[in-house]
C-alpha cells in the first residue's frame, strides 16, 4: 500500500473479503512466527494471487517499514479528519500516536493506567488517549508484507473512534466493530484517492492469516470474534463505508 495523490480512480472492491482475512490485533497479544530482518517475504509482491512465488532472500527494509508506519499513521487520521462531520456531531480530535515502541524491554514499554504494554501487542490506551504498538509484532508482519502495518494501525484507531462516541452507537462486539472502521478506513481512502493498493496486498494478508489465524486466540467466538466473523465485518465496512459499522 502507498500514500498517493487524490483523485485516482475508484477501486475495484471485490477483494475487500480476501483482504480482511488477516485477524487484526486489538489489544491482544500473540506470536506470530518470527520474521526477523533478513527473512525473504513468502511471495514475491506483484505475484498473481496463490502462486506462492519465491522470493531471493533480501534484508529487512528497515527505511520503508519507518515509512509505511507514518503512512498509516497519517492517512488513517487525515480519512477520519476528512469524514468526521459527514458522519457524526461534535469534531473530531486525533489520539496521541506513542507509535512503536519495544516490548521486549518492560522498562520502555508504554503505561496504560497501571500496567505497561506487553510484548506482540497493538493497543489504544482510553487512559491515555493514545494508539501504540509493538516494533516486534509490527516487524515481523512487516516482512511478510507492507499491507499489515496499516490493517492494525486502522484497526486500532478504530478503538479510538469508539472512544469518541457516546456509548449507545459502541457494539457489544467492539473487536468487530473495530474492524469493520478499519474497512472503512482502508477502502475509503482509497476511494478518496489518498491510498493506493498495490498489487499483491490481497495475497500478503492472506499470507499472514494463514501464518498467524489457527492458533490466534483472537479468533474464538466470545473474544475477538471468528476468523470469518472478523472476515465479514472487515469486508461489511469496505464495501459499505463507515455507517455500516453502526447498523
Amino acid at each position: 500500500m502507498r500514500e498517493t495523490a487524490r483523485n485516482l480512480q475508484r477501486r475495484w472492491r471485490a477483494g475487500a473479503a480476501v483482504a480482511a482475512a488477516l485477524a487484526l490485533t486489538g489489544a491482544c497479544q500473540f506470536e506470530p512466527r518470527p520474521a526477523v530482518p533478513g527473512e525473504a517475504r513468502p511471495a514475491a509482491q506483484g505475484a498473481p494471487a496463490g502462486t506462492g512465488s519465491p522470493t531471493r532472500p533480501s534484508r529487512f527494509d528497515e527505511t520503508g517499514f519507518q515509512e509505511d508506519v507514518r503512512a498509516a499513521e497519517t492517512t488513517t487520521d487525515d480519512f477520519w479528519r476528512r469524514h468526521w462531520d459527514g458522519l457524526f456531531t461534535g469534531s473530531y480530535d486525533s489520539p496521541r500516536v506513542v507509535g512503536l515502541y519495544n516490548g521486549r524491554d518492560p522498562r520502555s514499554a508504554p503505561l496504560c493506567g497501571k500496567d505497561r504494554l506487553e510484548r506482540d501487542n497493538a493497543a489504544y490506551c482510553p487512559s491515555g488517549d493514545y494508539v501504540a504498538w509493538d516494533a516486534h509484532l509490527m516487524r515481523s508482519g512487516y516482512a511478510r508484507g507492507d499491507a499489515w502495518v496499516y490493517l492494525v494501525i486502522a484497526h486500532e484507531w478504530g478503538h479510538a473512534i469508539q472512544a469518541r462516541l457516546r456509548r449507545g452507537l459502541v457494539s457489544s462486539a467492539a473487536e468487530l466493530q473495530a474492524d469493520c472502521l478499519a474497512g472503512a478506513v482502508l477502502y475509503g481512502s482509497s476511494d478518496d484517492g489518498a491510498l493506493r493498493f498495490e498489487d499483491g496486498d490481497e495475497q500478503e494478508l492472506v499470507d499472514a492469516f494463514q501464518v498467524i489465524g489457527d492458533k490466534a486466540p483472537w479468533t474464538k467466538p466470545g473474544d475477538h470474534g471468528s476468523a470469518v466473523q472478523r472476515l465479514r465485518s472487515f469486508s461489511r465496512g469496505g464495501e459499505n463505508g463507515v455507517r455500516a459499522c453502526f447498523s
